[in-house]
């Protein structure tokens, strides 16, 4: 399949496995506040993913630490990119956002309950804590950056 096909025509075999891209330069084992999830992740620095990797996969999470490092690599827009900010108070993070074209943006574990349903719905994962999900914390869904 071409990297530049789009997630949408891919059968759910395909995505199923095919891993969301985590771009982050932290060391941390969970950056941006994912876990426990049960879909597959593919936790690279923004100097070592593939632009192969980078459009073939369901969805982008970019950790905003590494929006320097990440723009310099000159990626083209795609669907599925989220932004995911450490600093809340940050108000430049919009319009960076919207500069890469990203879908959305979200506050580092927070919306993780959008966030799962988000990551099951690109890669067709089966498995969920559907109670956690539906009934968890209500947090308010991600901002668009457009």
């Amino acid at each position: 399949m071409s990297p530049t096909m789009s997630a949408s025509v891919q059968t759910p075999e395909e995505r199923a496995r095919q891993h969301v891209l985590v771009i982050s330069d932290s060391l941390d084992d969970d950056p941006i506040g994912l876990l426990p999830c049960p879909t597959p992740l593919r936790h690279l620095p923004s100097p070592l993913f593939s632009a192969e990797e980078y459009l073939a996969a369901p969805l982008v999470l970019l950790d905003d630490r590494s929006y320097t490092d990440f723009t310099l690599r000159h990626m083209p827009r795609r669907p599925g990119l989220i932004v995911a900010v450490v600093d809340p108070n940050d108000g430049t993070a919009y319009p960076r956002a919207a500069a890469i074209g990203a879908e959305a943006l979200i506050r580092a574990g927070h919306g993780r309950s959008w966030l799962h349903l988000r990551l099951h719905g690109a890669t067709d994962c089966r498995y969920a804590h559907w109670e956690t999900l539906l009934t968890g914390p209500a947090d308010p869904p991600p901002a668009a950056s457009s």
